[in-house]
Protein backbone atom coordinates (compact mmCIF):
# COMPACT_ATOMS: atom_id res chain seq x y z
CA UNK A 1 0.00 0.00 0.00
CA UNK A 2 0.78 3.60 0.29
CA UNK A 3 0.70 6.35 2.43
CA UNK A 4 -0.85 9.59 2.39
CA UNK A 5 1.19 13.03 2.43
CA UNK A 6 -0.27 16.19 3.83
CA UNK A 7 2.79 17.68 2.68
CA UNK A 8 2.19 17.04 -0.92
CA UNK A 9 -1.65 18.07 -0.52
CA UNK A 10 -2.63 14.88 -1.02
CA UNK A 11 -6.26 13.72 -0.76
CA UNK A 12 -7.40 10.33 -2.58
CA UNK A 13 -10.58 10.27 -4.62
CA UNK A 14 -12.55 6.57 -3.66
CA UNK A 15 -15.79 7.01 -5.10
CA UNK A 16 -15.77 4.74 -8.60
CA UNK A 17 -18.48 7.00 -9.89
CA UNK A 18 -17.29 10.31 -9.18
CA UNK A 19 -13.97 8.80 -11.31
CA UNK A 20 -15.76 7.79 -13.79
CA UNK A 21 -17.54 10.94 -14.46
CA UNK A 22 -14.64 13.01 -13.95
CA UNK A 23 -12.99 10.44 -16.48
CA UNK A 24 -16.47 11.10 -18.70
CA UNK A 25 -15.42 14.60 -19.16
CA UNK A 26 -12.59 14.23 -21.93
CA UNK A 27 -13.05 14.72 -24.77
CA UNK A 28 -11.59 11.55 -26.75
CA UNK A 29 -10.28 11.53 -30.30
CA UNK A 30 -8.15 9.23 -31.98
CA UNK A 31 -4.88 9.28 -31.51
CA UNK A 32 -5.21 11.22 -28.15
CA UNK A 33 -2.36 12.03 -26.47
CA UNK A 34 -3.42 12.49 -22.40
CA UNK A 35 -1.11 13.16 -19.55
CA UNK A 36 -2.24 12.73 -16.03
CA UNK A 37 -0.68 14.72 -13.47
CA UNK A 38 -0.62 13.14 -10.11
CA UNK A 39 -1.91 10.17 -10.20
CA UNK A 40 -1.65 8.91 -6.69
CA UNK A 41 -2.74 5.88 -6.34
CA UNK A 42 -4.54 5.30 -9.54
CA UNK A 43 -8.20 6.22 -8.50
CA UNK A 44 -8.62 7.98 -12.51
CA UNK A 45 -5.56 6.29 -13.59
CA UNK A 46 -7.29 2.80 -13.97
CA UNK A 47 -9.91 4.25 -16.19
CA UNK A 48 -7.74 5.97 -18.12
CA UNK A 49 -5.46 3.06 -19.43
CA UNK A 50 -8.82 1.55 -20.34
CA UNK A 51 -8.99 4.35 -23.06
CA UNK A 52 -8.62 2.99 -26.68
CA UNK A 53 -6.28 4.72 -29.32
CA UNK A 54 -4.70 6.72 -26.64
CA UNK A 55 -1.00 7.38 -26.16
CA UNK A 56 -1.11 7.88 -21.88
CA UNK A 57 1.19 9.09 -19.56
CA UNK A 58 1.72 9.96 -15.94
CA UNK A 59 3.79 12.68 -14.10
CA UNK A 60 4.05 11.38 -10.44
CA UNK A 61 6.56 13.25 -7.86
CA UNK A 62 6.13 10.83 -5.15
CA UNK A 63 8.51 7.88 -5.69
CA UNK A 64 6.27 5.84 -3.35
CA UNK A 65 3.30 6.16 -5.31
CA UNK A 66 5.13 5.41 -8.55
CA UNK A 67 6.21 2.33 -7.08
CA UNK A 68 3.04 1.61 -6.10
CA UNK A 69 1.70 2.04 -9.51
CA UNK A 70 3.78 0.67 -11.32
CA UNK A 71 3.51 -2.99 -8.93
CA UNK A 72 -0.52 -2.45 -9.39
CA UNK A 73 -0.48 -1.11 -13.50
CA UNK A 74 2.56 -2.80 -14.91
CA UNK A 75 1.65 -1.49 -18.28
CA UNK A 76 2.57 1.88 -16.61
CA UNK A 77 6.07 0.46 -16.31
CA UNK A 78 6.89 3.47 -19.05
CA UNK A 79 4.47 5.72 -19.01
CA UNK A 80 5.21 7.04 -15.57
CA UNK A 81 7.38 10.51 -15.32
CA UNK A 82 8.74 10.51 -12.12
CA UNK A 83 9.36 14.17 -11.43
CA UNK A 84 8.08 17.69 -10.22
CA UNK A 85 5.13 18.57 -12.83
CA UNK A 86 6.24 21.91 -12.38
CA UNK A 87 9.40 21.16 -13.42
CA UNK A 88 8.53 18.72 -16.13
CA UNK A 89 9.49 19.27 -19.54
CA UNK A 90 6.68 18.88 -23.01
CA UNK A 91 5.84 15.25 -22.09
CA UNK A 92 4.55 15.28 -26.00
CA UNK A 93 5.69 16.20 -29.29
CA UNK A 94 2.71 18.08 -31.14
CA UNK A 95 -0.75 18.64 -28.99
CA UNK A 96 -2.19 16.37 -26.14
CA UNK A 97 -4.49 16.97 -23.53
CA UNK A 98 -4.30 16.84 -19.29
CA UNK A 99 -6.12 15.65 -16.61
CA UNK A 100 -6.13 15.42 -13.15
CA UNK A 101 -7.56 15.66 -9.25
CA UNK A 102 -4.36 18.28 -8.69
CA UNK A 103 -2.53 18.95 -5.43
CA UNK A 104 -4.29 21.81 -3.95
CA UNK A 105 -1.00 23.09 -2.64
CA UNK A 106 0.55 23.88 -5.93
CA UNK A 107 -2.88 24.03 -7.97
CA UNK A 108 -2.40 27.65 -9.12
CA UNK A 109 1.28 27.16 -10.26
CA UNK A 110 -0.34 24.26 -12.15
CA UNK A 111 -2.48 26.44 -14.21
CA UNK A 112 0.55 28.89 -14.82
CA UNK A 113 2.58 25.52 -16.15
CA UNK A 114 -0.69 24.73 -18.06
CA UNK A 115 -0.54 28.43 -19.51
CA UNK A 116 3.51 28.14 -20.69
CA UNK A 117 2.57 25.19 -22.90
CA UNK A 118 -0.76 26.71 -24.24
CA UNK A 119 0.44 26.15 -27.91
CA UNK A 120 0.07 22.57 -27.35
CA UNK A 121 -2.56 21.54 -25.06
CA UNK A 122 -5.97 21.31 -26.94
CA UNK A 123 -7.87 20.33 -23.04
CA UNK A 124 -7.39 20.09 -19.40
CA UNK A 125 -10.22 18.24 -17.27
CA UNK A 126 -8.44 19.08 -13.45
CA UNK A 127 -10.13 18.99 -10.25
CA UNK A 128 -9.63 21.75 -7.83
CA UNK A 129 -9.95 23.68 -4.15
CA UNK A 130 -13.72 24.92 -5.64
CA UNK A 131 -12.49 28.42 -4.63
CA UNK A 132 -9.69 27.84 -6.99
CA UNK A 133 -12.30 26.42 -9.91
CA UNK A 134 -14.32 29.49 -9.23
CA UNK A 135 -11.83 32.02 -9.74
CA UNK A 136 -10.88 30.31 -13.15
CA UNK A 137 -13.97 30.48 -14.25
CA UNK A 138 -15.55 33.91 -12.76
CA UNK A 139 -16.36 37.01 -14.92
CA UNK A 140 -15.58 40.52 -14.43
CA UNK A 141 -17.18 42.81 -11.34
CA UNK A 142 -16.78 39.51 -9.24
CA UNK A 143 -14.52 39.97 -5.97
CA UNK A 144 -13.35 36.02 -7.36
CA UNK A 145 -12.59 37.58 -10.83
CA UNK A 146 -8.53 38.14 -10.45
CA UNK A 147 -5.26 37.42 -12.83
CA UNK A 148 -6.26 33.42 -13.22
CA UNK A 149 -9.30 34.39 -14.56
CA UNK A 150 -7.87 37.04 -17.25
CA UNK A 151 -5.29 34.75 -18.29
CA UNK A 152 -6.86 31.55 -18.80
CA UNK A 153 -9.69 32.72 -20.57
CA UNK A 154 -7.69 35.02 -22.89
CA UNK A 155 -6.56 31.22 -23.99
CA UNK A 156 -8.90 28.73 -22.90
CA UNK A 157 -12.95 28.52 -22.33
CA UNK A 158 -13.58 27.59 -19.38
CA UNK A 159 -16.54 25.65 -17.97
CA UNK A 160 -17.32 24.37 -14.46
CA UNK A 161 -18.59 21.09 -14.98
CA UNK A 162 -19.94 20.03 -10.80
CA UNK A 163 -18.89 20.22 -7.35
CA UNK A 164 -17.33 17.21 -5.69
CA UNK A 165 -18.31 15.91 -2.10
CA UNK A 166 -15.64 15.90 0.39
CA UNK A 167 -16.66 12.38 1.26
CA UNK A 168 -15.50 11.14 -2.26
CA UNK A 169 -12.04 11.31 -0.80
CA UNK A 170 -9.64 9.95 1.53
CA UNK A 171 -8.81 11.56 3.86
CA UNK A 172 -11.85 14.12 3.39
CA UNK A 173 -10.05 17.54 2.77
CA UNK A 174 -11.52 20.93 4.74
CA UNK A 175 -12.33 22.86 1.69
CA UNK A 176 -14.63 22.18 -0.96
CA UNK A 177 -13.73 20.37 -4.58
CA UNK A 178 -14.77 21.64 -8.11
CA UNK A 179 -14.20 20.26 -11.79
CA UNK A 180 -13.17 22.46 -14.73
CA UNK A 181 -12.87 21.91 -18.22
CA UNK A 182 -10.35 24.08 -20.24
CA UNK A 183 -10.92 24.11 -23.95
CA UNK A 184 -7.91 25.97 -26.22
CA UNK A 185 -9.42 28.59 -28.33
CA UNK A 186 -6.63 28.66 -30.17
CA UNK A 187 -5.49 32.45 -29.05
CA UNK A 188 -8.46 34.15 -30.25
CA UNK A 189 -7.01 37.51 -29.42
CA UNK A 190 -3.76 36.84 -31.40
CA UNK A 191 -1.77 37.77 -28.04
CA UNK A 192 2.05 37.89 -29.71
CA UNK A 193 3.54 38.34 -26.11
CA UNK A 194 2.09 36.31 -23.59
CA UNK A 195 4.65 37.24 -20.99
CA UNK A 196 4.03 40.98 -21.66
CA UNK A 197 0.16 40.40 -21.58
CA UNK A 198 1.22 38.28 -17.93
CA UNK A 199 2.95 40.83 -16.59
CA UNK A 200 0.47 43.87 -17.59
CA UNK A 201 -2.32 41.51 -15.98
CA UNK A 202 -0.14 40.87 -13.00
CA UNK A 203 0.37 44.59 -11.97
CA UNK A 204 -3.33 45.62 -12.80
CA UNK A 205 -4.62 43.15 -10.37
CA UNK A 206 -1.24 44.08 -7.78
CA UNK A 207 -3.44 46.71 -6.11
CA UNK A 208 -6.93 45.91 -6.79
CA UNK A 209 -8.91 48.30 -4.45
CA UNK A 210 -6.53 51.02 -6.57
CA UNK A 211 -7.67 52.38 -10.05
CA UNK A 212 -5.29 51.47 -13.04
CA UNK A 213 -3.48 54.43 -12.93
CA UNK A 214 -2.03 53.92 -9.48
CA UNK A 215 -1.45 50.01 -10.38
CA UNK A 216 -0.03 50.24 -13.86
CA UNK A 217 1.78 53.69 -12.57
CA UNK A 218 5.50 51.84 -13.14
CA UNK A 219 4.65 50.41 -16.63
CA UNK A 220 3.66 53.59 -18.51
CA UNK A 221 4.30 57.46 -18.34
CA UNK A 222 1.97 59.85 -16.97
CA UNK A 223 1.09 61.02 -20.50
CA UNK A 224 -0.38 57.26 -21.66
CA UNK A 225 -1.80 57.09 -18.00
CA UNK A 226 -3.80 60.37 -19.04
CA UNK A 227 -6.39 57.71 -20.77
CA UNK A 228 -10.02 57.61 -19.26
CA UNK A 229 -9.76 53.32 -18.74
CA UNK A 230 -6.97 54.02 -16.12
CA UNK A 231 -9.88 55.66 -13.89
CA UNK A 232 -11.30 51.57 -13.60
CA UNK A 233 -9.92 49.19 -11.19
CA UNK A 234 -8.39 45.46 -12.56
CA UNK A 235 -11.91 43.79 -11.98
CA UNK A 236 -13.88 45.83 -13.96
CA UNK A 237 -11.74 45.05 -16.87
CA UNK A 238 -13.36 42.07 -19.14
CA UNK A 239 -10.89 40.11 -20.65
CA UNK A 240 -11.55 41.57 -24.29
CA UNK A 241 -10.99 45.17 -22.17
CA UNK A 242 -7.71 43.57 -21.08
CA UNK A 243 -6.52 42.33 -24.42
CA UNK A 244 -7.16 46.19 -26.16
CA UNK A 245 -5.22 47.61 -23.46
CA UNK A 246 -1.86 45.69 -23.93
CA UNK A 247 -2.59 45.65 -27.37
CA UNK A 248 -2.71 49.87 -27.07
CA UNK A 249 0.14 50.14 -24.71
CA UNK A 250 1.67 46.87 -24.38
CA UNK A 251 2.43 45.61 -27.13
CA UNK A 252 5.09 46.61 -29.35
CA UNK A 253 9.05 45.77 -29.12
Amino acid sequence: MYTLKKSLGQHFLHDEQMCQKIVGQLTLQPGLKLLEVGPGGGALTKYLLKKEDTDFKAIEFDEEKVNYLIKTYPELNDKIIHIDFLKAEVPFPGHFSIIGNFPYNISTQILFKVLEWETQVDEVIGMFQKEVAQRVASKEGNKTYGILSVLIQAFFKVEYLFDVHENCFTPPPKVKSGVIRLTNTQNPYQIEQPRRFLKMVKTAFGQRRKTLRNALKPLLSPEQLADEIFNLRAEQLSVPDFVKLYNTYFNHA
